[in-house]
């Protein structure tokens, strides 16, 4: 009786919020934006082609915001270098950017309807060839030509996918430069859904693009439903992330390219498919992919650390649970991986664009990569700088502070039923004691809900139409936690969420939508607290810290 209680209610406050949007004045934006703007819950902002928020320009959307393009128009968002985007969303108030074909009520099979939220900024990028060609960039109307290198010199930049064939040679779709402290706005409660404007092979927009973002640039609370291509991409850059949902992708959930040195924490991905289209293009491909650097001698090369992510695959038709390429280095901690289609560990080596794959030129072989301790930094093509100048090594990679540049550490794995899906694990030492890994016999989420098999784009979907993603049995407890480096939060769970809250209560389309139990978040964020969530043996004010942080957030 509660759950259904607690559907018709969140399917009340989504038809009000539908209500209140459908009566509001529609704004047909058709220009870019060069002054600074601001866009109010009362309108409705309906993109009309390719927008872009020019440098020196300030776009804020405030909380309650329906920004959408009819759909098949194709209008999308864009935020340049020097620009800002303050998106102002809240729990009860989130912003939705999404198209003329979404209810705002109910899930449906589409994508491609309209474009995505891209956003370029000025920190530093590796992008010295694509396709095993030289890129070349003209910065500014009067700019010369520069030719990328291998080195972090902070002069490389590279022209977005996804519109860079709609505006070659145009400054505005350039992103990277020199300032890892780079700030672009925040973002935070937005639900991004049914894009990715495919524009040609290759050349399609994600749910969330982020392109040489700084690691001022605030993100969280962000959830990406269904979509052509990647949910989240990152191309570069410094930017952390923490809360983060991503649905029914059609390619990879969460992609990582060219040198991303960067934090996440707190994530939900639900493979699926969004359209009747091959996999990569409408049904989902990996789970993680992570690419170093181009090439993989090049710098910076990626480097990256995931806490309390909760991955959900597709258990019949489904790629990697984390996929490696071209010298990448990602730790994974605390993390659920259930039900995969393929392998927990992906070795791909290089990305097919040109990259070389590990070892390459002297750098650290896949193998020794997994060996080797998080604080060695390559020589091979460093260039020059001075202590403290912002191609430091000391400077450039600072997101490790503990274990080895490779690693799958204190997480849980359950229902991977692949003939390989441990296989290149067990080689990298991911089932070693040490590793302190567990092979779940019993579910680590409270619930699960699959509809009947379907076939879309010559795979088999097993659709993923209700769950609780709360921990339970083998997710309750870790052994380690993330630090406490005022970024991560150190929880003594796995996954990501505790067993006491489920943060997509009120902001996401996954609530809207009545495919996610929240009854058990109740009116007080402390109510029922059972569980030593910092990992002290005791359930105490410590712990109601900790939990009244989520909920806090969650307001």
């Amino acid at each position: 009786m509660k759950l259904l209680q607690i559907a018709l209610w969140s399917a009340g406050i989504a038809g009000v919020l539908a209500g209140a949007q459908a009566s509001a004045a529609e704004i047909l934006v058709a220009d870019d934006i060069a002054t600074s703007t601001t866009w109010t819950a009362d309108n409705v902002y309906n993109l009309q082609k390719q927008i872009f928020v020019l440098p020196g320009a300030t776009l804020t959307v405030s909380a309650g915001t329906l920004v959408r393009s009819t759909a098949g128009v194709g209008g999308s968002l864009a935020v340049c270098r020097g620009a800002r985007i303050y998106v102002n969303g809240t729990k009860d108030k989130p912003v939705v950017m999404t198209s003329s074909a979404d209810t705002l009520t109910a899930w449906h099979e589409g994508a491609n309807e309209w474009g995505n939220l891209t956003i370029m900024g000025n920190a530093l990028i590796s992008g010295s060839h694509y396709q095993g060609v030289a890129q070349t960039y003209q910065d500014g109307a009067t700019a010369p030509v520069h030719t990328n290198t291998k080195l972090p010199d902070g002069l490389n930049k590279r022209q977005m996918e996804g519109l860079v064939a709609a505006f070659p040679g145009d400054p505005k779709v350039l992103y990277g430069g020199a300032d890892d402290d780079d700030d672009s706005g925040s973002i935070t409660y937005v639900s991004i859904r049914y894009g990715g404007k495919v524009l040609g092979l290759n050349n399609e927009l994600n749910g969330l693009a982020l392109g040489g973002v700084g690691r001022e640039t605030d993100i969280h609370h962000v959830e990406i439903m269904n979509g052509v291509d990647d949910g989240i991409e990152i191309w570069g850059g410094t930017v952390n992330l923490k809360y983060v949902s991503i649905w029914n992708v059609g390619d990879d959930s969460f992609d990582i390219d060219q040198g991303w040195r960067g934090k996440a924490q707190f994530g939900l991905i639900v493979q699926g498919y969004s359209a009747d289209a091959p996999q990569g293009s409408g049904v989902g491909d990996n789970c993680f992919e992570t690419d170093g650097a181009e090439d993989s001698d090049a710098q910076p090369v990626t480097t990256a650390t995931f806490y309390n992510f909760t991955v959900v695959g597709q258990p019949i038709d489904a790629d990697h649970g984390t996929a490696w390429r071209d010298n990448a280095r990602v730790q994974y901690r605390n993390c659920i991986f259930m039900e995969l289609g393929e392998r927990l560990v992906g070795f791909d080596n290089s990305d097919g664009d040109g990259g070389s794959g590990y070892g390459y030129n002297g750098t650290l072989s896949w193998a020794e990569t997994w060996r080797t301790d998080y604080t060695h930094t390559s020589p091979v093509n460093a260039g020059n700088w001075t202590p403290g100048a912002f191609n430091d090594p000391a400077r450039m990679y600072t997101v490790q502070t503990s274990g080895k540049l490779a690693e799958i550490t204190d997480s849980v794995f359950y229902d991977n039923r692949h003939a390989q899906a441990y296989t290149e694990a067990i080689a990298r030492g991911v089932l070693a004691a040490t590793a302190h890994n567990v092979i779940a016999a019993t579910r680590p989420i409270q619930g699960l809900t699959r509809g009947a098999q379907v076939t879309r784009g010559g795979k088999r979907m097993l659709p993923v139409t209700f769950l609780n993603p709360c921990a339970a049995g083998e997710a309750l407890v870790s052994v380690g936690k993330a630090p406490d480096d005022g970024f991560f939060t150190p929880v003594a769970y796995r996954g990501a969420f505790s067993p006491h809250y489920n943060w997509l209560e009120g902001w996401t389309a996954v609530d809207a939508y009545g495919m996610t139990d929240t009854s058990m978040n109740g009116a007080s964020p402390v109510a029922g607290l059972t569980s030593d969530l910092n990992g002290d043996s005791a359930v105490d004010h410590e712990d109601a810290l900790i939990f009244m942080n989520h909920w806090h957030l969650g307001k």
